[in-house]
């Protein structure tokens, strides 16, 4: 039996490529959702810093997937879950 975890399964369902996950790991901002998470997701200034990084033709071709959230443990940073964003980030 494979055991994958809730984020692959997730990622799968949802059609979230990893190479967006991963960006939104390394360029995301961050918020916590009060729940023990900390949710990142790409704003301007993340989408400028791969555009700088990866090159305008990559965010051209990926711009459309970059609407997603990614929700990370707040104490040891692994990936709970991932999905795409339909409402704002809640910043209380």
């Amino acid at each position: 039996m494979n055991a994958r975890s809730h984020r692959e399964v997730r990622q799968q369902q949802r059609g979230i490529p990893s190479v967006i996950v991963d960006l939104v790991l390394k360029y995301g901002s961050r918020e916590h959702d009060h729940r023990g998470g900390v949710v990142k997701y790409l704003d301007r200034r993340g989408r400028q810093a791969i555009e700088q990084h990866m090159g305008r033709d990559f965010v051209k071709r990926y711009s459309d997937q970059m609407g997603v959230y990614v929700v990370q443990s707040a104490t040891d940073g692994r990936v709970i879950t991932c999905g795409h964003r339909y409402a704002r980030i809640n910043r209380n």
